[in-house]
């Protein structure tokens, strides 16, 4: 692996356990079942806070006033 970083990470032993089976039903690495699972995570959270950008400008609705809505339109 070129461009790598080691650091020490510790599981708790069923996790740990899940992996080793996991890597070798997969014939991948730990460390590639482990880059591979923070890359999705990260890429999740780089979508999440792109969808908070898009909405920032959309209008907030307070609580209170969602529910007296509710109530109005009968579904409370």
């Amino acid at each position: 692996m070129s461009n790598t970083k080691r650091a020490t990470v510790y599981f708790e032993e069923p996790l740990h356990k899940a992996l080793r089976l996991k890597a070798a039903e997969t014939d991948a690495s730990i460390s590639e079942l482990v880059n591979s699972a923070v890359r999705r995570s990260l890429s999740e959270d780089a979508d999440d806070l792109a969808a908070f950008r898009e909405r920032a400008r959309e209008p907030r609705l307070s609580f209170e006033d969602v529910v007296k809505d509710m109530k109005v339109r009968g579904k409370l």
